[in-house]
C-alpha cells in the first residue's frame, strides 16, 4: 500500500513547492494536490516545472482535491465547476495526475434523500462524460456531517453504482465514515474497486453528528476504530493507497516538516499490521 500526503494536513503553513519537497524528503510515495495550493503554486511557477519535479522525484501526483459543492448549484456556479474541471483534467494530462475528488453541497433545503440523489447522480453524470475525454476519474466525497447532502458512505456508494461509469468511484475518509455512523456492512459489500480514494486520520470523542474537521488528530490517536476499517478493507481487496488528510488548526501552527513527518509515522504504525508499507526516512 503506497502512502500519500494531502495537502489539507499543512493547509495554512505551506504551499505546494514545499509540500512536494518535504513529502519527498520523508519518503511519501504520493501527493493530493490541492485546487487552491495549485493555483497559487502557478503564480510564479509553470506546469512544467511541476511536471520536472515528478519527473526527478519519486513521489508521484495522486488526485487533485477538490472540486466542491457539485450539486444544486446556479447556473454559474455550476459552470465554474465545470471550468475548474477542464482546468485540472489539463493539468493532469501534462503531469499525469488521473484523478479528481469532487464533494456534495452543504444546506440544500428540504430535498428528499430520493431528490438528492437524482441531482447528485445526474451532476455526477455530466460531469464524468467531460473528465472520460481526458481519461480522469472522479471520486465522490461523502462529508459526514448532518447537513451535508450527501453524509454517509452507503449513501454515496448507492449514487457511483447508479452512475455506473467505469471513471466514477467513492472517497473512503475514516472521519467522515465515523462522524455520522456509517455502516461498516456497507463497506463490507463494497467493490474495492469503487474505492478511488482512502483517507485516513482519527478524531476526538464525540457523538454522531457533532464531529467537524476540527475535531480530527493523528491515525491512532482517537476514538474512530481504525483497526475494523483496515482489516475490512484488506477483507475486500483494497490495498492501493492511504493518504494522511487532517484539517486540524493547531497543527497548521507547527513548522510543515514536523506536520510532514508525524503524518508519515503515524500512518504507517496505523497501517503496518493489515498492509504492506515501505518505511523510508
Amino acid at each position: 500500500m503506497k502512502i500519500a500526503f494531502n495537502e489539507a494536513t499543512t493547509l495554512k503553513n505551506s504551499t505546494l513547492k514545499k509540500d512536494l519537497e518535504l513529502c519527498e524528503k520523508h519518503g511519501y510515495d504520493l501527493i493530493e494536490i490541492r485546487l487552491d495550493k495549485l493555483k497559487e503554486y502557478l503564480v510564479e511557477n509553470t506546469v512544467e516545472d511541476l511536471k520536472s519535479f515528478f519527473q526527478n522525484n519519486r513521489i508521484k501526483p495522486f488526485a487533485f482535491n477538490a472540486l466542491e459543492f457539485i450539486n444544486f448549484r446556479d447556473d454559474a456556479g455550476y459552470q465554474q465547476i465545470k471550468g475548474d474541471l477542464k482546468f485540472l483534467c489539463g493539468i493532469g494530462e501534462i503531469i499525469d495526475c488521473k484523478k479528481i475528488i469532487v464533494v456534495p453541497t452543504f444546506d440544500v433545503g428540504d430535498y428528499t434523500q430520493s431528490q438528492i440523489k437524482d441531482e447528485t447522480i445526474k451532476v455526477l453524470d455530466e460531469l464524468a462524460e467531460l473528465a472520460a475525454s481526458y481519461n480522469v476519474k472522479l471520486a465522490l466525497e461523502f462529508v459526514g456531517y448532518p447537513n451535508c447532502s450527501v453524509n454517509t458512505f452507503g449513501q454515496a456508494y448507492e449514487i457511483v453504482t447508479e452512475v455506473n461509469k467505469d471513471n466514477v468511484g467513492i472517497v473512503l475518509d475514516c472521519f467522515h465514515f465515523h462522524a455520522m455512523g456509517s455502516k461498516l456492512e456497507d463497506l463490507k459489500n463494497a467493490d474495492p474497486n469503487k474505492i478511488f480514494v482512502f483517507h485516513i486520520d482519527d478524531c476526538e470523542d464525540l457523538p454522531v453528528g457533532a464531529l467537524r474537521d476540527h475535531h480530527r488528530v493523528w491515525p491512532g490517536e482517537g476514538a474512530i476504530n481504525l483497526d475494523s476499517i483496515l482489516k475490512t478493507l484488506k477483507e475486500i481487496g483494497y490495498d492501493e493507497m492511504v493518504s494522511v488528510e487532517l484539517f486540524r488548526p493547531e497543527f497548521w501552527e507547527w513548522d510543515a516538516e514536523r506536520t510532514i513527518k508525524v503524518g508519515k509515522e503515524t500512518t504507517e504504525k496505523a497501517v503496518e499490521n493489515y498492509f504492506n508499507v515501505k518505511v523510508k526516512s
